[in-house]
């Protein structure tokens, strides 16, 4: 019998003058204790703690103490996007008790650093996209050069298929 195991092959040699049906069945035993070892080894060596975006309860799972910041705007993406690039271990919770909801951003205490300098760099792209112009505004500036466009240019029915 054989198992690849992480690029190497796994053989079990039985030696015997006669092969029964007990001897069968030790051999099978065997194979499947060495199996099962290896398989919560490599269970083991996977299981590390989360990164990134993660639940709350995650977050505090790991008892490296959780605290919070409160963002009021509604395109979150953008934060994730930043914390994400800062390496930051996070978790967004929405809050709607009130009429506006808001959302929680909680993170490691030892994450402070990372989030203020991602906090930085996600209000400066905040701003950056107020003050772009909308796509419709600028579709509206285009559109009556393209109707005027329209007028000049004449329309012939004839293809151009003369026999």
């Amino acid at each position: 019998m054989q198992e690849e195991v992480e690029n190497r092959t796994v053989t079990l040699t039985i030696s015997g003058t006669k092969l029964t049906g007990r001897t069968l069945k030790w051999a099978i035993r065997q194979f499947l204790n060495h199996h099962s070892k290896s398989q919560a080894k490599k269970a083991q060596a996977t299981a590390i703690t989360p990164r990134g975006k993660q639940t709350v309860a995650e977050l505090v799972g790991q008892n490296q103490g959780v605290q919070n910041i409160e963002i009021s705007d509604k395109n979150i993406r953008d934060f994730d996007r930043v914390a994400r690039k800062y390496g930051i271990d996070y978790a967004v919770k929405k809050d709607t008790t009130e009429e506006i909801p808001k959302y929680l951003v909680f993170f490691k205490a030892r994450d402070g650093d990372a989030l203020n300098a991602a906090f930085r760099e996600y209000s400066a792209v905040v701003a950056k996209k107020k003050e772009r112009p909308s796509v419709i505004q600028k579709l509206r500036a285009v559109n009556p050069l393209e109707k005027a466009a329209k007028r000049d240019r004449v329309r012939h029915k004839d293809k151009g298929l003369e026999l």
